[in-house]
């Protein structure tokens, strides 16, 4: 193993030194919380598809294909067709509107009143996205080194806060351009056709497999229909997400580098889906699911390329992770604590002095994060959680603000208020595996917006002038707190 053991540690130290040069290059606030505004096709496309397959795709793309065969890609997959979804139709829009976070979006469009409730929001399922990943350090390292879990989670998770404490988002998007490539060799280029010959190839997978492991939809269709609603639509409105967007250098290349980053998605979604069958034929008595990525990979693949495949795990894990703690100290700092506090930022103050205030945010944000992780054992339940709230209490006032121009502020408070009290209170009542929390929440949520936006009057006509000039390019950003104190 002490091949595999440098390839790793290689990596770790690679990640670091990324992050300390990302450092020289963050000095404003766009530079740190969305990297100038100024990533081109390439990188943008390695870091949006790095985010977005993070360990849930990998070790739970694995777990499903051992369970369910070819259908398993499903989870995946539906992931792959929210971003393409996100690029074609709704990212160059997006990036035009020059914000920082999902919230600052809803002020624009409604006036300014929507911004404390969406905020909390979207940090719960940014906060509960981050711990998701963290926990995932532990099945890594434990296949590495049989490391204590705390101590896995503790030590992963502070590499990927120190980096990203130390240049933001232009060390997570230098070290996710290295996750993508590493990501990309490890898991299609290696693990992909050595896992296939290694259980003899797709013919001996039929004869040795029952007949629904090659079904497409052997997985169920309410199963798919649930993965669509919650991932597919959870791509379009997620703060980890739209800050990817934020980062493109022109409307070209958030519509088609992040198409090229949804292809790619899918594609990962049939590899990660043949590996885990492929498992199922060597191992057909797994205790779990999930346990079949490391077991493939411990026994049946040769040193140092054992240790580059775990690398390309643990790079999904902290692209994910990374991603997410920076979005969520995002949302905590600008979206609630500023608008808390009252504090208004105005032209004349230090760009540096933000850069501060977001890096000690991150760093806050990050402990959290490993604390919760070491606390909490389940990370399926825990993405349940992230998503349902994120689908159930915004997906409605979010879609509505882009596409119909009734919707109020009264409309958009409605909806994440009844949404996601209906899914918390739902999840408490059916469990929080069920499908239909967010089946409800997403129904009552709707049925809330369009409701008290037709009961309550229209948004006023300069509001909505505004927004269609930012819509359209054709304003100049504006600080979103300094307008909405202007409007008081």
């Amino acid at each position: 193993m002490a091949v595999d053991y440098t390839v790793i540690v290689v990596y770790l130290a690679g990640m670091l030194a990324m992050g300390w040069w990302g450092m020289r290059r963050a000095r404003s606030k766009s530079d740190f919380l969305v990297a100038g505004r100024r990533l081109g096709p390439v990188m943008y496309s390695g870091t949006m598809a790095a985010i977005v397959l993070g360990g849930a795709s990998t070790i739970g793309g694995v777990g499903l294909g051992y369970q369910y065969g070819l259908s398993g890609a499903w989870m995946v997959f539906t992931i792959g067709l929210g971003l393409l979804a996100l690029s074609v139709f709704f990212s160059a829009r997006i990036a035009r509107l020059k914000v920082y976070t999902v919230s600052e979006m809803l002020d624009l469009r409604y006036g300014g009143r929507a911004g404390v409730i969406s905020g909390i929001v979207m940090w719960a399922y940014t906060l509960m996205l981050a711990v998701t990943s963290t926990i995932a350090y532990a099945t890594i390292f434990d296949v590495l080194f049989d490391m204590n879990r705390t101590l896995a989670i503790v030590l992963g998770g502070s590499i990927v806060v120190a980096y990203s404490t130390l240049g933001g988002m232009w060390s997570i998007t230098l070290t996710d351009m290295v996750q993508f490539v590493v990501k990309t060799i490890g898991v299609l280029l290696l693990l992909l056709p050595i896992a296939v010959v290694k259980a003899g190839g797709f013919g001996e997978m039929r004869a040795k497999l029952p007949t629904e492991y090659f079904d497409p939809l052997g997985i169920g269709g309410e199963t798919i229909f649930t993965y669509v609603l919650i991932y597919t639509f959870g791509m379009l409105i997620g703060q980890d997400i739209w800050q990817r967007v934020f980062t493109a250098g022109s409307d070209r290349t958030a519509k088609w580098g992040g198409t090229v980053a949804g292809t790619y998605c899918l594609v990962y979604a049939v590899a990660g889906a043949v590996i885990g069958t492929s498992a199922k034929v060597l191992y057909p008595d797994l205790g779990s699911p999930d346990d079949a990525f490391a077991t493939i990979v411990k026994d049946e693949l040769p040193i140092g390329v054992r240790g580059l495949v775990l690398a390309a795990a643990l790079a999904a894990v902290m692209s994910t992770s990374s991603g997410a703690l920076i979005a969520c100290a995002t949302v905590a700092n600008n979206d609630i604590w500023s608008r808390l506090r009252g504090a208004v930022r105005r032209e004349g103050d230090e760009e540096r002095d933000e850069v501060r205030g977001n890096r000690v945010f991150i760093l806050v944000m990050g402990v959290a994060v490993i604390v919760t992780a070491i606390a909490l054992n389940n990370v399926v339940e825990a993405l349940t959680v992230a998503y349902n709230l994120l689908v159930g209490g915004l997906l409605v006032p979010i879609l509505g603000g882009l596409l119909w121009k009734r919707g109020t502020a009264q409309g958009a408070l409605a909806a994440v208020a009844v949404g996601g009290l209906a899914v918390v209170g739902l999840m408490a009542g059916y469990g929080i595996l069920a499908n239909e929390p967010v089946y409800y929440g997403l129904l009552l949520s709707l049925a809330a917006y369009v409701t008290v936006s037709l009961a309550t009057p229209a948004t006023d006509a300069a509001v909505l002038a505004a927004w269609r000039d930012r819509l359209a390019g054709r304003a100049a950003p504006e600080r979103v707190s300094d307008r909405i104190v202007a409007s008081q």
